[in-house]
């Protein structure tokens, strides 16, 4: 699939062109896709899976980058729950501005662990977020899983 121009300010692109993965915290790269932790996370271990190309929307991408991401999306839930033994998972994508995208031209689809009584609700209420573990941390422990 041919994607979009790519914006000079696009961090997803930078962090897919970056030669030096441990800086820019991509876990693992595929063919279509990589996944990389979250630089705001919502809790340890938050991941992002990111296609290639850089385009808006789910129906932009092709087949085989569509069924990488969600190939991508078991492998982290079995990573995540080895890694950090969640309760659940949050597993999603914000598709335009109002449905709450940060980055509207890069699609991504975000894993989050969810654990019962976690600090999630700090966000809202307190515009704080509580994350117990630094995400240099974070990358050591997920990266040889990959």
């Amino acid at each position: 699939m041919t994607s979009n121009p790519v914006s000079e300010e696009c961090v997803l692109c930078s962090a897919k062109s970056s030669p030096a993965d441990e800086k820019v915290y991509v876990l693992f790269r595929g063919s279509h896709c990589f996944v990389m932790l979250n630089l705001f996370p919502y809790n340890n271990g938050h991941l992002m899976i990111v296609p290639h190309d850089h385009v808006s929307t789910l129906n932009k991408l092709d087949e085989a980058a569509l069924r990488e991401v969600f190939e991508l999306a078991s492998k982290c839930e079995k990573i995540l729950t080895k890694a950090y033994s969640p309760q659940g998972f949050n597993i999603g994508m914000n598709i335009g501005k109002c449905a709450g995208a940060g980055i509207q031209e890069h699609i991504h689809l975000h894993i989050i662990p969810r654990w019962h009584g976690d600090t999630n609700f700090m966000s809202v209420v307190a515009e704080t977020r509580v994350i117990p573990e630094d995400i240099e941390a974070t990358y050591k422990k997920l990266k040889p899983l990959f």
